[in-house]
């Protein structure tokens, strides 16, 4: 067996994220304050049985409640009060669903009409609902959505709303530009930069911005004024909200495989069904997965039906979008924080829209993109189903995976998980027949799986504050002259995790947090890595005052970059690390230049390892295969295995082979033997073993509490309360662990504690919990965050 996760004692076990703040218990007692103003609140129910009705599965909106002027109905909206509130009709009536905007206090606020009103109180102190805005109701799918995840995790629904409401200006009317298309007439003086505006206009096939048609014909706007005076170019309003380009499902793709082709027709079959179906999509990487789930996307647009492939990481976007560009001809809708308002907006109303006539037909987005209001969803695609990046962490705490899952089950379509490394929860859903599996064992074409092997440091002569092998170093050296790209894994940001003051022994740490600050040398500052204060690197020791006694202890990247520089000093040498980059588009831009081969060695993080196609890439240098097996995280060996077989994978996807390099103090270690073996269902069979030894997801729960305050001892105080009270859990059967200050106990200037709930795997969890948390009131500046499934235990 090559790990069993043992049920390891408290403290080593609990612990927390930044930020994770949430209003949950406040919502159990909070005062209505203006809602009693606009009708009766209606209170939160304990999670018995779910909180919120919504739409249900298999349910047409033309079905939904229709609500004639004057008649009562119940509203959710974005505020945070907790309550989903009663109004009355207005004007020509309203249908469930329809997004309105309402009276809360003096203010005017987004609501969506969600069913009928409480009907117990007085008609008369009601006020009407303002006005319906202008966007597609919100269907029955997206409403019971909503309402099920929100039972799930714990949040409050209104929370959930303005997931599905991430878009700017949905208040405002539809806002309209100016266009031009071509008129019935000719101007009596052609010239040649008129004919090149009829020209671009006629090829365009579609009226254009005048600043548009402008830059594309090479003309200034005194050439379209005349045009427009000859009748030649008429002036009209039009929609700001631009129609989408036509994916073109038939167009061409590549020729597949026989292993590509048989898992691309199952695909194909699951689409056509037209049912919730959820399958593993397994390959290896550089095996085509991308090709294979992209003949079911294609199914489905044939179905004329809307795809969502969810991506973890923006980076991906670039390679992925011409990917899909080149197999239908242009590329798909993106959703992700790096677009500008107009382009949020734009991509949520065609999304409402459905897949007809520049509507949305595929969404390729992070895992917000999960909340938009598709009109007719037919296919999920979760890709690298297994990274961390799809659990939210802040805010409203859930994994984008899970829900994925969750929301294709309601919409009845089929979802697809794909990995090469999938996470041990989809392995055992897939191994007990819950979900269906696709398997591709091989690379695409010519290429093969790289070698690996691991470097036994205990045998290397290193000199100090040096982290290159010999043996990895001369690897590295054979590929420069052959004009081939090698790559050196780090999994540290900046240049060192530690400043040490060598007069005093003081390491730097964070005003604001119980952590270290990190040396971003290349910025020549200090970062926190919770909290994100940052502070220019200081001259002097900030304890003792004693000036150039302060050293790095430890590498990051920019350290290992620096070493790298001397050791090759001829090498073009790339850094991949996402504090380096302003903007999503300079990292896009700097990993198509590496696949062109503008650097020798590339340097990188864990971004290095998720998804990216370097053909020139031929040897992948792990600095320390060890660092992601210290620690009590159950999920260790789990993601130190995935991640160190994930960026192997980025060696040799070409036509020369590949070779990865671990450097380990431990290569008798079980994880490493594994890594280095290559047998992957047996690791997976021996973690899973481990895990229902133990009890532990997937084959129990767990949930934490994260509770803080800028007041250690009465958020410790509290903490000792709810342990005190926590017969709802015990009744069935849980185990409540805690209360214990988190590993980091301090993170911008509030302290940290917290509780870890286990409970069978059938156990009535979020039930119990609603009855345990509802015992107790959270006071001045009390927070309490409930976190489903954790996924961190750092």
């Amino acid at each position: 067996m090559l790990l069993i996760v043992a049920l390891l004692p408290f403290r080593g076990i609990l612990s927390g994220r930044a930020g994770l703040v949430s209003a949950f218990l406040r919502l159990w007692d909070a005062d209505p304050g203006p809602a009693r103003r606009e009708g009766r609140a209606r209170p939160l129910c304990p999670p018995a049985r779910p909180r919120y009705p919504g739409g249900m599965q298999g349910t047409d909106d033309s079905e939904g409640d229709h609500f004639d002027e004057g008649k009562p109905l119940g509203v959710l909206t974005v505020e945070p009060v907790g309550r989903i509130l009663d109004y009355l009709a207005p004007a020509g009536g309203v249908r469930t669903g329809a997004f309105v905007e309402v009276p809360l206090g003096p203010r005017r606020v987004l609501g969506v009409v969600w069913g009928r009103a409480a009907g117990d109180w007085p008609v008369a102190r009601l006020r009407p609902v303002r006005r319906v805005l202008d966007a597609v109701p919100m269907r029955a799918g997206l409403r019971s959505f909503l309402a099920r995840a929100a039972d799930y995790t714990l949040t409050p629904l209104p929370a959930m709303l303005r997931l599905a409401t991430r878009a700017p200006g949905l208040m405002e009317p539809p806002a309209a530009r100016r266009v031009l298309r071509r008129g019935g007439g000719l101007p009596a003086r052609m010239t040649p930069a008129r004919e090149r505006v009829l020209a671009a206009l006629e090829e365009e096939g579609r009226p254009m911005p005048p600043a548009e048609l402008a830059r594309a014909a090479g003309v200034g706007a005194s050439v379209l004024r005349g045009l427009v005076d000859a009748g030649a170019l008429l002036e009209e309003e039009a929609p700001r909200d631009l129609p989408f380009p036509f994916l073109d499902p038939d167009r061409a793709g590549h020729v597949l495989t026989g292993d590509q082709a048989a898992g691309s027709a199952g695909l194909r079959e699951a689409v056509r069904a037209g049912r919730y179906s959820a399958t593993l999509l397994r390959g290896v990487t550089g095996s085509g997965k991308t090709e294979v789930y992209l003949e079911a996307v294609a199914e489905c647009l044939r179905a004329g039906r809307q795809a969502l492939v969810l991506l973890p990481e923006i980076a991906l976007t670039g390679d992925f979008l011409a990917r899909v560009a080149d197999r239908f001809g242009t590329p798909p809708a993106e959703w992700h924080s790096g677009l500008n308002p107009a382009e949020r907006r734009r991509v949520w109303t065609m999304a409402g829209a459905g897949a007809g006539t520049g509507g949305v037909q595929m969404v390729a987005g992070a895992r917000s993109a999960l909340f938009l209001p598709f009109a007719d969803l037919g296919l999920i695609v979760v890709d690298e189903e297994h990274d961390t990046s799809y659990k939210q962490e802040e805010g409203v705490l859930y994994n984008a995976r899970d829900m994925a899952v969750l929301r294709a089950a309601i919409e009845g379509v089929p979802v697809i998980l794909a990995s090469a490394t999938p996470s041990l929860e989809t392995w055992v859903n897939a191994a007990q027949g819950r979900y269906g599996r696709v398997d591709l064992p091989a690379r695409f074409g010519p290429a093969v799986l790289p070698r690996m092997r691991t470097i036994d440091m205990r045998a290397e002569e290193i000199p100090p504050a040096r982290w290159i092998s010999p043996t990895l170093a001369r690897a590295v050296e054979a590929r420069i002259a052959r004009g081939e790209q090698s790559l050196l894994f780090l999994n540290r940001r900046g240049y060192a995790p530690v400043t040490l003051c060598r007069a005093c022994g003081q390491q730097i740490g964070c005003r604001h947090c119980d952590a270290r600050m990190v040396e971003h040398r290349f910025h020549n500052r200090l970062m926190c890595h919770q909290c994100g204060a940052t502070e220019p690197l200081p001259a002097a020791c900030p304890s003792c005052g004693v000036e150039g006694r302060l050293a790095p202890v430890g590498p990051g990247v920019e350290r290992l970059a620096e070493e790298v520089a001397a050791t090759f000093p001829r090498a073009r040498v790339a850094v991949l690390s996402s504090d380096l980059f302003t903007s999503a588009a300079a990292l896009r831009q700097a990993i198509t230049d590496i696949a062109q081969g503008e650097a020798d060695i590339v340097i990188g993080t864990q971004i290095v390892a998720k998804g990216h196609n370097f053909p020139r890439l031929t040897l992948v240098g792990v600095i320390d295969a060890d660092l992601g097996l210290q620690g009590s995280d159950l999920r260790a060996a789990e993601r130190t295995f995935q991640l160190m077989r994930q960026v192997a994978g980025r060696a040799g996807r070409a036509d020369a082979p590949g070779e990865a390099l671990l450097q380990t103090f431990q290569p008798e270690h079980p994880v490493i033997r594994a890594i280095i073996a290559g047998d992957e269902e047996g690791f997976w069979r021996a973690e899973a073993e481990g895990r229902r030894l133990a009890g532990v997801p997937p084959y129990g729960r767990m949930a934490g509490i994260i509770l803080s305050s800028t007041d250690a001892g009465r958020v410790m105080d509290l903490g000792l309360e709810l342990a005190r009270r926590a017969q709802p859990l015990t009744r069935i059967g849980a185990e409540v662990w805690g209360p214990a200050p988190a590993p980091i106990a301090r993170i911008r200037g509030r302290h940290r504690v917290r509780l870890l709930v286990k409970a069978d795997k059938g156990a009535p969890l979020q039930q119990a919990i609603g009855e345990w948390l509802a015992q107790v009131r959270l006071t001045g500046d009390l927070r309490l965050a409930v976190d489903i499934d954790p996924q961190s235990f750092l």
